[in-house]
């Protein structure tokens, strides 16, 4: 899951949410420590998160679509792709204005704990709200830009975002099916953890 998975897998509790949030910019046990313990409920619960999803037969079936062209990258891309299938999931977002309302609060949310953010993501969370990046997941030009944006911060890819594009575009169906296969699943693996 990307950002949008993040947020929408916090439940609306706000701290949960931050540590989810900002679970990529903070490395390490001790890089934890410094933060209240409920933002290190959230932290902690965006690497199982990140653990179950990597692991799931649904979302590695998703990264054959995009291996060969982007080898260990493909998982970032089947995260972006999976943002834009929970966009437009009426189960869960029953309409646009839903999900923007969805995104607003988020920002607004994080936007609170600004003074216990890591510092890389204080610019990410600004161009993300800026942009409205999470109401923006659920258009394929919204995706594609997020496919851009990734292979822009690779370390080593040579390739640009067009194969994994018309990947998703060619493929969407039955990318969309293993989306079905794995949201409910992640949904409950988060419940349980969370009782």
């Amino acid at each position: 899951m990307n950002f949008l998975g993040h947020a929408f897998l916090s439940f609306n509790q706000p701290e949960i949410l931050v540590g989810n949030m900002i679970g990529d910019f903070v490395k390490g046990k001790e890089a934890i420590k410094k933060f209240p313990e409920a933002i290190q409920k959230g932290i902690i619960l965006h690497r199982n998160i990140d653990t179950f999803t990597d692991s799931h037969p649904a979302i590695k079936r998703s990264q054959i679509f995009f291996r060969e062209d982007y080898r260990l990258y493909s998982g970032a891309f089947v995260d972006g792709m999976m943002d834009h299938f929970l966009a437009n999931d009426p189960k869960y977002f029953k309409n646009e204005v839903e999900l923007f309302d969805f995104t607003q609060k988020v920002y607004q949310t994080v936007n609170q704990y600004r003074e216990l953010l890591p510092e890389p993501f204080l610019k990410v969370i600004d161009y993300m709200s800026q942009d409205n990046w999470l109401y923006h997941y659920r258009t394929l030009k919204g995706t594609n830009k997020l496919f851009d944006g990734i292979v822009r911060r690779a370390k080593y890819l040579e390739i640009n975002a067009d194969s994994a594009f018309n990947s998703l575009v060619i493929n969407y169906y039955t990318l969309n099916q293993f989306y079905y296969e794995f949201i409910d699943e992640v949904i409950q693996y988060v419940k349980n953890r969370n009782e």
